[in-house]
């Protein structure tokens, strides 16, 4: 049985560049990493296609200065 994806809320301090955050991210288990990718999260929300990680804005958070 697979264990459903973890879900990760970020914030806007986490976001790199332009509005993505890295996968895997530093909380993961050494054993788990697989080839850095980076996910989109300036719709709000975004998944990793290895592990299928999903990554979510945390509410109120405002990514790429839109107010």
């Amino acid at each position: 049985m697979s264990k459903a994806p973890a879900v990760v809320e970020v914030t806007a301090h986490d976001v790199q560049g332009p509005g993505v955050v890295a996968c895997p991210n530093p909380k993961m288990p050494l054993w788990s990493n697989h080839p850095r990718v980076f996910i989109d999260v300036t719709h709000g929300e975004g998944k990793c296609p290895y592990c299928g990680t999903e990554y979510k804005l945390k509410a109120g958070e405002v990514v790429g200065g839109h107010h």
